[in-house]
């Protein structure tokens, strides 16, 4: 990949019912006509994967490209993930980032405690999720959303 293709782009998360606003500005490789592929795996961004190709225009008075649409799936999909403590502090807290990355996951943190999860597309999703079941976390589905996976609430 040639990183002078590389570009800050914008994803602003809007909440239904609520005025909080999640803007985060990942890297995205430009594929021109308006068409981005991820280069970051999102922190609050739903629905949007690492390696993703997505539709980005101009909005806001900015000239930065901002998130409109995923046109094609990658097929990584994310978790996000709270840990009950730094992982500079707790060993076992380090322990399941290793476990993930055995399981050739992916992970970024923002902080020590906060970490987003890249499931790449070879590994066994169903396994990944159970593993972080099994260490009683906080974390939530980012993409696909629980909503996708389970439609009627299951």
């Amino acid at each position: 990949m040639d990183e002078s293709n590389l570009v800050k782009v914008v994803f602003r998360q809007e909440y239904e019912g609520d005025d909080e606003v999640d803007v985060e500005c990942p890297w995205a490789e430009a594929l021109g006509g308006n068409k981005y592929r991820l280069k970051n795996f999102p922190f609050y961004t739903y629905g949007i994967s690492f390696d993703d190709v997505f539709e980005a225009e101009p909005a806001y008075d900015d000239e930065r490209p901002y998130l409109t649409k995923v046109i094609e799936k990658s097929g990584h999909k994310t978790l996000r993930l709270q840990l009950p403590q730094s992982i500079q502090e707790s060993p076992e807290c380090r322990q399941i980032l290793d476990d993930l990355n055995a399981m050739d996951c992916g992970y970024e943190g923002n902080g020590h405690r906060f970490f987003v999860i890249n499931v790449q597309p070879h590994c066994d999703f169903d396994a990944v999720v159970g593993f972080i079941n099994g260490c009683d976390l906080d974390w939530e589905y980012a993409d696909p959303t629980y909503e996708q996976l389970f439609p009627n609430g299951e």
